[in-house]
């Protein structure tokens, strides 16, 4: 593998990330359970989407064989699609979507704070114009979670419902492999599982101020989505995204 190969997978799962979490945050508009609720999911979700654009933009470039940030968003199949597999799950309840929210505002709090420090200058730029976005992506989802939580007992059963259905996703946010490696060596790249232990103690501590019991530490972790293997969820996300750029190749928009 080379440096170009592996800078343009690193991107590629940046941005999937990204792109997969503001489909599915798109799909609370006009559904959300309030109309600010419907606009503040709808502005999170266009965050989520430009930074997809950007990153896909930027690993289109690296790749360097002519394709668009728009080919590799609407024309990559299921298997190629690198995005973990939290930001795939359903948004299920409204406590089920702040949960995922948490756990991955969280993690990119971390990730796009030391990405911002990148010696890759284009990478960091991105990093340090996210890390302002997913600052409030978290306090917004930490709001809700002491709210749920601490709330009735509907919401609070809700709510550690929707955190203990998707802990099991977590685990993967903090994956390395060759690819990480071998950019970390040249300082594009972070370590991610350097974060784990901020990314638990920002977690427990919310979740305590919550009343929301903590799932055990060393619980079973699904995993695979980085290599291309997803749940059946990622599909139904393709099938409706990718329609019209696949039905008409050639439109111009």
């Amino acid at each position: 593998m080379t440096k170009q190969e592996a800078l343009f997978t690193y991107l590629l799962r940046l941005g999937d990330n990204a792109l997969v979490m503001g489909h599915r945050l798109s799909e609370w508009s006009s559904f959300a359970p309030i109309l600010e609720e419907d606009l503040a999911l709808t502005n999170i979700a266009l965050d989520h989407i430009g930074r997809a654009q950007a990153l896909l933009k930027y690993a289109a470039e690296i790749e360097g064989k002519g394709r668009t940030e728009d080919d590799l968003a609407y024309k990559r199949p299921e298997r190629q699609f690198l995005n973990v597999l939290l930001v795939e799950q359903p948004n299920g309840d409204f406590a089920s979507t702040i949960a995922r929210q948490i756990f991955h505002s969280a993690f990119e709090l971390q990730l796009f704070e030391a990405l911002s420090k990148s010696k890759d200058e284009t990478l960091s730029g991105l990093a340090a114009r996210c890390l302002k976005e997913v600052k409030y992506h978290w306090r917004h989802a930490f709001d809700w979670l002491q709210r749920l939580g601490d709330g009735t007992e509907e919401s609070h059963e809700r709510m550690q419902k929707g955190i203990d259905d998707l802990w099991m996703y977590s685990g993967e946010l903090f994956e390395i492999d060759d690819v990480e490696a071998m950019l970390i060596e040249e300082g594009i790249a972070v370590d991610n599982s350097a974060f784990y232990d901020k990314w638990n103690a920002l977690i427990s501590e919310a979740l305590s101020s919550a009343t929301i019991t903590r799932p055990e530490e060393g619980a079973y972790m699904q995993t695979g989505g980085r290599k291309g293997v997803h749940t059946e969820n990622l599909g139904f996300i393709l099938a409706e995204m990718q329609y019209l750029p696949r039905a008409y190749p050639d439109a111009k928009w």
